[in-house]
């Protein structure tokens, strides 16, 4: 759902299925109310399942955050929680269902009548667009509006940063320049997709993709229409499709929404649209912010990140009831870029060394951290194995021997000297680099920790140029998975071909044929189980070569305000909440 640490997704199914309850706003408390409200509806009420319904419109919904997203931009953004927030001003031909937990990641139509035609070939998608749908300003919505939106992620040198999945896809050749290259009349010359008129929209792959409907749900499928197009700027306000329109944003500091008049109902039956405002606050302090949301200052968390530390034992003592503990679907780790260190047997050294129960509880411990990982497969995708542990990482401990003997074998008996790079503004990061250098240091690694910009990500760890020049050996990050399936989890971080100069993923730059060869065997496959075993096989080769040390499968506390309706964690949104469904007490 992943660069990031919010990633995820968008559309990562990595949660147990449960089943739905309806929780009210006046049962279960258990706490106080933790600020303005009808009172805090209990402990998890909100995890798969709704807490406190109610269909009333009116008032703010007030999110603060300590990490902007990488871009508003539907074509640029990849944090998890900007693909959430997202479903306010866009919209696409499908999306996921509004429900909660493992419902949510049911398709369902979206500017488009059904959930198209395919043929039996797998290689042909046929749209047909409602009527109705339109622009912020009133103008139909067209097919050729869509197609030039999806064209934008051709334009990496541009609007780098987002998934390129429908690239890989519609072009694998990469034969297409992306609209502001292309010498067409109406640069709309991506041969892959036809708009025979306003309505119809024909997507022809020329290898078929069992998760291509899945990509379409993402917003980087959004319409962008030609005239309102900004190029790099157009994160600064994007022009709405959807229930609400950009007011005002000064970046890093806040964002207004107000509602999108010309937004017909009619047409949307996802979207909830209940505040009449949404207002987003930034702010470098996540303690201050965790303080001002228990005060009842704000409603949600928008990076959906957990409480922090400092306020950890307080919330689950004293106000319990407005506090969800979902499992996210993401996995945290450390990734080492083999550009920075090229010898396996050295990065074997640091996953052996890595003290596992240290770095667990260095992010908050079984419940505000998660469990223990030891491999690159959430539990959920198929193919996974949550007790493989090639490295012995379930056990807790570290194994210095196997360390020592592995830098023997790397040529550094005595150890050696890297770079851990970590986000400023991620203090459970900084913890978890500060936990595991010290780890290090037990078999003479000398890991200095360097805190960069967090909302720079794209454009430092995202370039392995600067990974290289700055020495970056070890990267803080996690990930959640686009969609739940191997593709959509493992290939941004391990196919070859998904290596950027800008905006990359693939921290680690692993570039290994038979993994991008497995790829393209499991992306074709139409049996689930049987691409299981594929992504199995990219999973163990991907633990081979050592360039990932998992941490955990990660769980967050998170908070919800009393004054917020409708509020339920969804696995389509690697366990945050569905923003868009979100109401608030006035």
């Amino acid at each position: 759902m992943l660069k990031s640490s919010q990633r995820r997704i968008a559309a990562g199914a990595l949660l147990a299925a449960a089943t739905m309850v309806v929780t009210t706003a006046c049962g279960g408390g258990n706490g106080d109310d933790g600020g303005k409200g009808a009172g805090a509806p209990g402990f998890n009420a909100g995890v798969n399942k709704i807490a406190s319904p109610s269909a009333k419109k009116g008032g703010e919904l007030k999110f603060i955050g300590s990490q902007e997203a990488d871009s508003w931009d539907p074509q640029r953004g990849y944090y998890g929680f900007m693909w959430d927030f997202a479903r306010y001003y866009t919209r696409q031909l499908v999306t996921f269902k509004a429900a909660p937990g493992a419902a949510s990641t049911e398709l369902v139509p979206d500017l488009a009548t059904d959930t198209g035609k395919v043929s039996a070939d797998g290689l042909t998608y046929t749209f047909t667009l409602k009527d109705g749908v339109t622009w912020e300003d009133g103008k139909p919505i067209t097919s050729k509006d869509i197609k030039y939106g999806i064209e934008r992620v051709w334009a990496q040198d541009v609007i780098s940063g987002g998934p390129i999945y429908l690239q890989q896809v519609l072009d694998p050749k990469g034969e297409y320049k992306g609209p502001y290259k292309d010498t067409t009349a109406d640069k709309l010359g991506l041969k892959s997709i036809e708009t025979p008129d306003d309505k119809t929209i024909v997507f022809k792959l020329p290898v078929a993709n069992g998760d291509f409907l899945q990509m379409l749900a993402m917003p980087a499928a959004s319409p962008v229409r030609q005239d309102k197009d900004t190029k790099a700027k157009y994160g600064l306000n994007p022009f709405s499709s959807g229930p609400y329109k950009w007011q005002s944003y000064t970046p890093n500091k806040s964002i207004k929404l107000v509602r999108n008049d010309k937004w017909d109902a009619k047409t949307d039956n996802v979207r909830k649209a209940l505040p009449d405002r949404i207002s987003v606050t930034f702010t470098t302090n996540a303690d201050d912010m965790d303080n001002r949301l228990v005060e009842g200052e704000y409603d949600v968390d928008i990076n959906a990140t957990g409480v922090g530390s400092a306020a950890r034992q307080k919330v689950l003592q004293q106000h319990k009831g407005n506090v969800d503990n979902p499992q996210t679907g993401f996995i945290r780790y450390a990734v080492f870029p083999q550009t920075v260190i090229p010898n396996v047997e050295c990065r074997k050294a640091i996953i052996y060394a890595a003290d596992s129960k240290s770095l667990q509880t260095a992010r908050g411990g079984p419940q505000a951290g998660g469990d223990i990982a030891s491999n690159m497969l959430p539990p959920a995708i198929k193919g996974a194995d949550p007790k493989a542990d090639p490295y012995g990482k379930l056990g807790g401990a570290p194994d210095l021997a196997k360390a020592k003997e592995a830098l023997k074998k790397c040529g550094k008996p005595n150890g050696f000297k890297t770079t851990i790079a970590v986000r400023n503004n991620k203090k459970i990061e900084i913890a978890t680099a500060e936990s595991l250098q010290q780890s290090l240091k037990a078999v003479g690694i000398d890991a200095q920790i360097d805190q960069f910009d967090g909302a720079q990500t794209s454009g430092i760890i995202g370039s392995p140029k600067v990974v290289k020049e700055k020495g970056y050996g070890i990267i803080i990050m996690g990930w959640g998975a686009d969609f739940p399936t191997g593709q959509g989890f493992l290939q941004p971080l391990v196919d070859g071909r998904f290596i950027l100069q800008s905006g990359n993923n693939n921290f680690s730059e692993l570039n290994d044929k038979a993994i991008n060869g497995l790829f393209d065997q499991a992306l074709k496959e139409t049996d689930p189980d049987k691409a299981g075993e594929l992504y199995k096989q990219i999973n163990t080769k991907v633990s081979e070569a050592a360039v990932y040390l998992p941490f955990t499968h990660e769980k967050n506390i998170i908070w919800r305000s009393s004054r917020l309706t409708n509020v339920y964690t969804a696995d389509a949104y690697n366990g945050r909440y569905d923003y868009a469904s979100l109401g608030v007490v006035k």
